[in-house]
């Protein structure tokens, strides 16, 4: 770990890179203690204190806890995600818009700025909907909102959306110039963050005789056992034998070589559980707060642990892992290439029969994995349901944890490739050897 670190300091850009990233972290952890206005701060903790291991619970998880403090950053990422599912289901659906994207890096630029300004609808939208419940909420015979009415609305609407964007900015610009996807880096902080109040929720318990030494020790090692899990499923890959055909390029001959392509068996990472999430959570947390007979038989039947609940959930998760494959991973595209650089699968022609086989064996590795992330995700239910068990322990923010903390590792060590492989094929002089002496005049040209 240490040589990792040394080597890191060491390396100029990935230095600013990691760096750069850990300063919008800091400003991120600032700003969810910046309150919002208009909230009597005693009665929304005793009220949220009346509401742990709820959905309250889970959506303050993701928020990093700013939804307890009722921050400027109380929405959070999960407005720009929200946004982003939505456009990218209609950029595969809308012709106009699937047009724009096939343009190149100017759709996708395009499809970009129409997320940004879907974002801020979204948030506009939800931040009305959270300042009108707050106004119902109530502890005893006080209010949480200490002046309710329009002026308080528009208040938390304008503070709320501000902050939504500002956060969207943020994981922007760390997705950029920093380490790692910048959405789940943010999600992920919150929910380390979490992690210490969860430890003390846990001792509590076990004071309290709700939970004795046996089941929290239990609990320790369930964690560690889930966590292996998601290591070793997340780090499976299935490899496709390639075979390269001898290739005559001017006057030199280059022999054949065989590789493999890797399919991950969990392509789509921690997308789909995040998704899931924040489709989940915003018409049951409107539920809450109005009267409405549907708003409350949606709050009632969707609230975590129930059936109809878990599985929604998992029908979710098993939807956004097969699309969020099928958008990033294209079976046909990768066929074209493999025939365009003499490459071919054993016994499988070039071509759409390549393209059939990948595709067939994606959709047997997709499905193994969007079963293996509903049963992780469903595990914080099952456990709170049954056990009383913080959120903070959960398969889902384990799963994120992980899997964000794998990719952005597997980020990091390809810098660090990039630096060792070009201070290898460096001379002295500091000119660059070609490929051929590289390799001793033998393999294809890459």
């Amino acid at each position: 770990m240490a040589n990792i670190i040394s080597e890191i300091w060491a390396m100029e850009d990935l230095r600013k890179r990691v760096l750069f990233t850990l300063a919008m972290l800091a400003v991120y952890r600032l700003g969810i203690f910046i309150p919002a206005p208009g909230i009597n701060r005693t009665a929304l903790g005793e009220w949220f204190g009346q509401q742990q291991n709820t959905m309250f619970g889970l959506y303050n998880m993701f928020s990093g806890g700013a939804f307890e403090q009722f921050s400027v950053f109380v929405l959070g990422i999960m407005p720009y995600i929200t946004a982003s599912i939505i456009m990218q289901l209609m950029a595969e659906m809308v012709p106009t818009l699937k047009r724009i994207k096939d343009e190149g890096q100017s759709g996708r630029n395009r499809i970009t700025q129409y997320t940004r300004y879907m974002t801020i609808g979204i948030a506009l939208v939800q931040s009305f909907g959270l300042a009108s419940g707050m106004e119902q909420m109530k502890v005893g015979a006080t209010n949480v909102v200490i002046d309710p009415g329009w002026p308080f609305r528009l208040l938390t609407m304008v503070t709320m959306t501000g902050g939504a964007c500002f956060v969207m900015w943020l994981g922007e610009q760390m997705t950029e110039r920093g380490i790692g996807n910048g959405a789940s880096i943010i999600i992920t902080c919150g929910i380390i963050a979490a992690i210490p109040s969860g430890i003390a929720q846990l001792f509590s318990l076990v004071n309290l005789g709700e939970m004795n030494l046996l089941q929290a020790a239990l609990l320790l090692v369930f964690m560690f056992a889930v966590v292996y899990a998601i290591v070793f499923i997340e780090r499976g890959q299935r490899r496709i034998p390639l075979q390269y055909a001898k290739r005559v390029l001017g006057r030199r001959v280059y022999e054949g070589q065989t590789t493999y392509l890797p399919l991950k068996v969990n392509i789509s990472g921690v997308i789909p559980p995040i998704f899931a999430s924040s489709l989940l959570m915003f018409p049951s947390t409107i539920g809450q707060f109005y009267d409405s007979s549907l708003l409350q038989w949606l709050s009632g039947a969707f609230y975590p642990g129930r059936w109809l609940y878990n599985v929604v959930y998992a029908v979710l998760i098993v939807f956004f892992a097969f699309f969020y494959t099928a958008i990033t991973f294209n079976p046909e595209d990768v066929a074209e290439n493999l025939k365009k650089q003499g490459g071919y699968i054993p016994r499988v022609r070039p071509g759409k029969e390549t393209a059939a086989y990948i595709d067939w064996m994606l959709t047997r590795l997709t499905s193994g994995g969007a079963v293996y992330l509903s049963a992780v995700c469903i595990l914080p239910t099952v456990l709170i349901s049954n056990f009383n068990v913080p959120f903070y322990f959960g398969g889902t923010g384990l799963l994120i944890i992980v899997g964000v903390t794998l990719d952005t590792v597997a980020q990091i060590e390809a810098q660090l490739a990039t630096k060792h492989y070009d201070g290898a094929i460096a001379t002295k002089g500091g000119r660059i050897r070609g490929r051929r002496q590289q390799l001793g005049g033998q393999g294809p040209w890459l």
